[in-house]
């Protein structure tokens, strides 16, 4: 919320308007006197790490009243505010559209008691709300994330991934309770993200005898020598007859019935807390921003607005559309139509639903599809990862593999990418195999950066003795060069001429075709996590600047939204070219800051941004331009980016977006399969595609097709989205920079999709 706030004053101020903090939410705005406090850019510095919210927030019983809103427009029209931005849950959000809608009246009201003139009803004849949801559950229809929950997703896989160690040691079962009243969100995505044994959520309870089920799942994975077993439980958990299902109830079953040693752990109150991830930070960030851009424009006869995300797109929804849907879910739950809940959550929590479901039960092998084309064989399909590791590799392949046993493929898994393609590191890998991978960094199968064109004759004579009939590559650049020369290498070798499919893994971000890769949230909360520290190690001592350097090679995205995140005041990347009129310009606008307010400064540079200014060059002009004002200190961030567990998103969008593309392969190899020579035979464009998120939506892309899309001197995308957030980061930065708003989201209505729309690729 705090990166909220701070948003929503810098653009405020930014644009010229006078910005109002009102303390303790509603109940300050009844109160008013020193609640409503007129804020300058100093105010919110240094709040962006701090989690919380620094304005506070209260519930009042009195605002429910009209008397109450009553007040609070008198203390409104005393101060000229006429523009309010809510941050908050739909409650929240419904109290701020009633006192919209009654503001005429309430105006009218006051000034027949005479406590305004009736000049002040016309000259403040109408109120503009703009909404922006915080809350951990991610319960609010509409949009698919909410400020918070990726925080609330850090604070609960950091404890499961402790968790884990201890129950592996003493061969435990684990029942984890996590905050969802009346939302299964953060219990089913940190279910995906650690590969739970089992979930409750109140949008999809078990079936009828789940008690048994769950118990011969629990034991058959202790069979396989599993030795620890974790059941997540949404507090609000439900079965199928409304009942609720605690975490206690659950723990008793499993003794009585198992005699495991079970423990429950209830996180609480440690999901609201703590600091918040790098992905909220910025998407709180560009939200605050929209908030003040849909205030500008709106009129008389806006509607009041949510701004939210629709995949990494940002939008404007009519506020009551989303309450409305979002009571419509419960309504839903209380009559049982709990398929019709699901649906009525959305995109995002659907797939993330259906994906948990594949990877989660494994069927009996009498139950797996048997090829419907040639009755008696299973497809053959290879998994590798190439160029440098990416946190999240190892959830991916998981994802593949198990993925791929349900579509009643065998599954081979190759070591050391195409080097060891090459020289036969292949092998068959099981369901069992891939247990507990979700949340291990690096990648688990090896990976290099060799690429196949020297090894083309080699790496189709393994092909052919595996009998391989489809590809999937996980990885960066590298991996998108080696299905360019796969891909080429067709017309002279038939072993080529198979469905392949590349998912974008790589802390750079840097593959055509994708808004995100695999790896860049966690090296970005690496970055996040790095920079506070650094900016923490200076308070109490004297002024000083930190210069850190990221990795990204030319890409400049980790610089560039680590700067975001940590409040950086400059950002120096490869694509935005810069001079030393440019450096000497920030030093000068650093100087004039750390003689006014702020005591600490953070620059970060890209490690390929310039040649000849490396960032030993800008340390040293910084250190001499700033004598006397601050000193300097340097920091290279190196390796430490590309390690650590995954991140949530990262375990997530790796398992989400290998399952699509595993079950785009099965679709493929439905298509190409040769009855007659009984082999698969692949040689169109559309064969050998790169799975990426784009905008809103998950696309399979040609790899040829992307080849105008991409610099391969420089090895970065041609266009890239998140250059369109460098003004962002300045503006917070206190630089005089025009905001280009051709980008900003205009008022959409909430989208009801039907069922068959779940497969079209929201994450």
């Amino acid at each position: 919320m705090n990166a909220a706030v701070r948003a929503v004053v810098r653009m405020g101020i930014y644009v010229e308007a006078k910005v109002y903090f009102i303390y303790e939410g509603y109940q300050g705005m009844v109160d008013g006197g020193d609640n409503i406090v007129e804020v300058s850019w100093e105010s919110v510095s240094s709040i962006l790490q701090v989690g919380g919210t620094v304005i506070g927030s209260a519930r009042c019983k009195e605002f429910r009243t009209r008397e109450g809103r009553l007040k609070a427009a008198f203390n409104l029209i005393q101060r000229g505010i006429t523009n309010l931005c809510v941050i908050g849950g739909d409650g929240s959000l419904t109290g701020a559209n009633l006192f919209r809608e009654e503001w005429s009246g309430l105006l009218e009201e006051l000034a027949q008691s005479g406590k305004i003139e009736e000049e002040a009803v016309k000259k403040y004849a109408y109120l503009n709300i703009v909404g922006m949801v915080g809350s951990i559950d991610n319960d609010f229809c509409g949009t698919d994330m909410t400020i918070g929950t990726d925080s609330a997703l850090h604070r609960i896989i950091e404890v499961v991934d402790a968790i884990m160690t201890t129950a592996q040691s003493h061969q435990r079962t684990f029942v984890l309770e996590v905050m969802g009243r009346h939302c299964g969100y953060l219990a089913l995505v940190s279910a995906l993200a650690c590969g739970a044994d089992w979930v409750f959520i109140p949008e999809y309870p078990p079936e009828e005898g789940w008690e048994d089920q769950m118990c011969v799942k629990l034991s058959e994975n202790r069979a396989r020598k599993k030795r620890l077993n974790i059941i997540i439980v949404a507090e609000g958990a439900i079965d199928s007859h409304n009942k609720s299902i605690t975490s206690e109830e659950v723990k008793d079953l499993v003794v009585q019935q198992l005699g495991f040693d079970t423990r429950v752990t209830i996180l609480g109150h440690v999901q609201r807390g703590g600091t918040p991830s790098a992905f909220d930070r910025i998407l709180a960030s560009r939200m605050g921003v929209e908030a003040v851009l849909a205030l500008l424009e709106a009129t008389a006869d806006t509607p009041a607005c949510v701004v939210s995300l629709s995949g990494n797109q940002a939008v404007r929804l009519p506020l009551m559309e989303c309450v409305q849907m979002t009571q419509e879910v419960q309504k839903a739950m209380d009559e049982r139509k709990f398929c019709e809940a699901v649906r009525l959550r959305g995109r995002s929590f659907e797939n993330n639903l259906n994906t948990y479901k594949l990877l989660s039960h494994r069927k009996p092998d009498t139950e797996l599809p048997k090829d419907h084309l040639s009755c008696s064989t299973n497809f053959n399909v290879a998994v590798l990862n190439v160029g440098a590791p990416a946190a999240g590799m190892n959830a991916a392949v998981r994802s593949a593999v198990r993925v791929g046993i349900t579509e009643g493929h065998t599954m081979f898994a190759v070591t050391d990418g195409f080097e060891g393609f090459a020289n036969g590191q292949i092998k068959e890998i099981s369901w069992g195999d891939v247990g507990g991978w979700t949340g291990q960094g690096g990648s688990l199968l090896g990976t290099k950066r060799t690429l196949p064109a020297k090894y083309l004759e080699k790496i189709a004579d393994q092909m052919r003795t595996n009998n391989i009939n489809a590809l999937m590559v996980i990885g960066g650049f590298e991996a998108y060069l080696g299905l360019l020369e796969l891909s080429a290498a067709r017309e002279k070798y038939d072993e080529f001429c198979v469905p392949m499919v590349m998912v974008p893994a790589t802390v750079s971000n840097n593959v055509p075709g994708s808004d995100f890769s695999i790896g860049a949230d966690t090296a970005l909360n690496t970055i996040t996590d790095t920079c506070d520290r650094i900016k923490q190690s200076a308070s109490g001592t004297k002024r000083r600047v930190f210069i850190i350097e990221t990795m990204g090679g030319y890409c400049g995205y980790l610089a560039n939204m680590g700067g975001l995140a940590a409040g950086a005041d400059a950002a120096y990347i490869f694509e935005e070219k810069f001079d030393i009129r440019e450096l000497q310009a920030n030093v000068e606008h650093l100087t004039e800051k750390m003689k006014t307010s702020i005591q600490r400064g953070l620059v970060l540079r890209n490690e390929n941004s310039n040649e000849n200014y490396t960032t030993d060059f800008i340390y040293q002009l910084y250190s001499e331009e700033g004598k006397g004002v601050f000193d300097c200190r340097k920091n290279v961030l190196g390796h430490m980016q590309q390690g650590g567990a995954p991140s949530p998103f990262d375990r997530n969008f790796g398992t989400k977006i290998s399952a699509k593309a595993i079950q785009w392969i099965s679709k493929k190899l439905r298509e190409t399969y040769r009855r007659g020579a009984g082999k698969v035979f692949a040689n169109t464009e559309d064969s050998v595609c790169l799975l990426g998120m784009r905008r809103r939506n998950l696309l399979f892309q040609p790899v040829v097709e992307l080849k105008d899309q991409a610099d391969f001197v420089h090895r970065i995308p041609k266009e890239q989205w998140w250059l369109k957030l460098r003004p962002l980061m300045k503006i917070l930065a206190k630089y005089k920079t025009s905001y280009d708003v051709s980008d900003s989201g205009q008022l959409e209505h909430v989208a009801r999709h039907s069922p068959k729309e779940a497969d079209t690729g929201a994450i």
